[in-house]
């Protein structure tokens, strides 16, 4: 019988991740900070636990989902962390978009309590993740790739190895960087398509089926165009952090990030003035503002 599997970290992504792997037929161990996602994972069949430490007991795979690379610092290092647990062995996934040299740090605070540690992170958002579709990219060993093979057959339709831990951050940051500026590209586009008086949805059409293609317009596009923005795939907020992730890792290896620079200032408006909670889709309506077609009234930033 194989173990169950943990996940700390049961937002809009880790619930996802969480929901996939128990398709998968694995039991799954759950925790969370924030008690109605709990009662949501445990509703769709999951075993809650009361710590991180409780949930990693019993499990030689546990995955993290969180916000940031010091809260999985915590998780992993804190009181109740998952240091705690008597479990070996046992491997850490760390989903979070978070600092490669924090990544490697864990790594080697954690490998001196017998734990092992991998950067898995993932590419697409909560949709994607539903449809069990992401791109999965891990920083590690060989062994802890092989070990995280039924983790990533259930969340993704393909995975990387990308190198030693660190690595998966510092791609799912490369990816991220793109992605932002193609996101405010598409958004910047199909704005200044409705100033020019054509139908959006036909110009994204056009769009998808031409050269200037991406991703893009496959996550982003429709919401965009409607003005779709309520339910959140990935929170704007969280969209803005990233970036701020994204500049200063090219920063630090000497790299120009002057189209980045400017998707990470609109995404500095778009917190500062509503839409910190919306789907990062929201990014248009810093644009239709500037246009003058805003379709969201400007506010005060947002709190959860």
């Amino acid at each position: 019988m194989r173990s169950p599997i943990a996940v700390i970290g049961l937002g809009i992504m880790g619930s996802q991740l969480a929901a996939r792997i128990m398709g998968a037929g694995h039991v799954v161990r759950g925790f969370d900070i924030d008690p109605a996602r709990m009662a949501s994972f445990a509703a769709l069949g999951g075993q809650a636990a009361v710590s991180p430490a409780d949930a990693a007991a019993g499990c030689e795979v546990v995955v993290l989902s969180l916000l940031t690379s010091d809260i999985s610092r915590d998780v992993c290092l804190g009181p109740n962390g998952i240091s705690t647990t008597g479990t070996r062995p046992l491997l850490v996934l760390d989903s979070t978009t978070g600092d490669p040299e924090a990544a490697i740090e864990m790594a080697s605070e954690l490998a001196s309590f017998g734990i092992e540690f991998a950067d898995m992170t993932i590419s697409g958002n909560a949709a994607v993740a539903e449809r069990g579709e992401l791109v999965v990219m891990l920083g590690g060993s060989e062994a802890a790739y092989e070990r995280a093979g039924d983790v990533m057959a259930a969340i993704g339709r393909s995975s990387h190895h990308v190198g030693p831990v660190g690595s998966g951050a510092r791609t799912k940051l490369i990816v991220n960087h793109v992605l932002a500026v193609n996101r405010t590209a598409l958004a910047e586009g199909l704005v200044a398509a409705e100033m020019s008086g054509l139908d959006p949805a036909a110009t994204l059409e056009v769009l998808r089926d031409s050269a200037a293609r991406s991703g893009a317009m496959e996550l982003w596009g429709d919401r965009m165009v409607a003005a779709d923005h309520e339910r959140p795939n990935a929170r704007l907020r969280q969209s803005h952090k990233d970036a701020r992730l994204m500049v200063e890792h090219a920063q630090a290896v000497g790299a120009p990030t002057p189209a980045l620079d400017i998707a990470r200032a609109i995404l500095a408006e778009g917190e500062a003035t509503g839409l910190a909670n919306k789907d990062n889709s929201s990014v248009i309506e810093v644009l239709r503002r500037r246009a003058g077609i805003g379709r969201i009234a400007t506010t005060e930033t947002e709190t959860e």
